[in-house]
């Protein structure tokens, strides 16, 4: 069977009801049964407002707003932090919790005591994660048996190329030492969507691609106005066509080769079913691009410093590279780059629209 990717034209005027007519596009019906809590994993990549870098208000607004109009009750905003993110200055900088005042929702942080991690025993045979943690996989608790709906933006990877769906469960499936999983990340994703088709009983994907990030993601990016929603009950697909827009050949990507060889979804662009707009001569010609930062952590997940992988990375010194981080990409880059870059898109139209959120 095809899968189908709805891809809708937006702009700031209308985006809640395109947003609407994506997941109806979708079957978002289809894909989320109405009879259990559905999570709503939310991206947070940075504690600043970057454009293009986490999830938007409005795609957040657009899915909450619509899921509730078609009946589903009981849902869950959930986000986990990083060793370099505070997740919740980042809903407040990105205007999120505004939206959970509107609905009378409130946010679940993964890390705080009150949410119990378990250990999960897949299925599923795994390609890396019994092996990267061998003293069992630990996932939370209250992801079983819940629907989940990604909430991506359209934005390049260091590592993976692009971030996508299957990239976001990465930020609440798994734990603070996620990062050890770098050095197999393609190989992570692929065994985070067979945990994912296992636990969850639906699962819906919707894509901000109203401003798209190029270059150095998923923060050091080049923003640009793109003007696309993208929905999907096929995590892979969705990312495949959301790369195939960006430039790139999705089955060049080797979390989406290795997920649609495994049947997990297609990624084949000629084996998917687009409905909406008419992207065939779409081709944002994006390209990635390394920072200091990240031919750092190249050269320890796969280059010459590979054989100092875990001392750097599980030992007690680690905090020198989180600190490393924190330093280059708040004080400097955001310092001198991010914030100027931020601020100019402020005086956009989307940018207006982000502005109107901040009650």
């Amino acid at each position: 069977m095809r899968s189908t990717v709805a891809v809708v034209k937006t702009c700031p005027d209308t985006v809640l009801e395109d947003i609407n007519r994506a997941m109806a596009l979708a079957g978002v019906k289809h894909h989320l049964k109405k009879n259990v809590p559905t999570i709503l994993k939310v991206n947070i990549t940075w504690h600043f407002y970057y454009p293009a870098c986490s999830t938007t208000p409005w795609q957040f607004d657009g899915a909450v707003s619509t899921l509730k109009n078609l009946g589903y009750g009981q849902l869950i905003p959930a986000q986990n932090r990083t060793v370099v993110i505070n997740p919740e200055l980042g809903a407040e900088n990105n205007h999120l919790t505004s939206v959970l005042k509107k609905h009378n929702l409130k946010f679940v942080y993964l890390y705080r005591p009150d949410t119990e991690w378990i250990k999960y025993r897949p299925k599923a045979r795994m390609m890396v994660l019994d092996k990267v943690y061998r003293d069992g996989i630990q996932i939370p608790k209250m992801f079983i048996g819940k629907n989940a709906i990604h909430l991506p933006t359209m934005k390049t990877h260091v590592f993976t190329t692009i971030t996508g769906a299957m990239k976001n469960a990465f930020g609440g499936l798994l734990n603070d030492n996620r990062h050890w999983t770098h050095s197999v990340i393609h190989e992570a994703l692929v065994d985070l969507l067979q945990i994912q088709k296992e636990i969850h009983p639906g699962i819906f994907c919707l894509t901000d691609g109203t401003i798209a990030g190029d270059g150095a993601g998923p923060r050091l990016m080049k923003p640009h106005v793109k003007n696309f929603i993208l929905a999907s009950g096929d995590s892979v697909a969705i990312d495949a066509i959301t790369a195939k827009m960006m430039g790139f050949d999705p089955m060049q990507l080797k979390f989406l080769n290795l997920a649609h060889e495994k049947g997990l979804g297609r990624a084949k662009p000629h084996e998917i079913r687009i409905v909406g707009a008419d992207i065939r001569s779409v081709n944002f010609h994006f390209k990635t691009k390394d920072t200091i930062a990240s031919r750092g952590q190249k050269a320890i997940y796969w280059g010459k410093l590979k054989p100092l992988e875990h001392l750097l990375l599980r030992t007690p010194i680690v905090p020198w590279s989180f600190l490393a981080s924190r330093f280059y990409h708040d004080f400097y880059w955001y310092t001198t780059h991010g914030k100027k870059i931020a601020e100019t898109f402020q005086q956009t139209a989307w940018g207006k629209l982000f502005k109107s959120y901040a009650r």
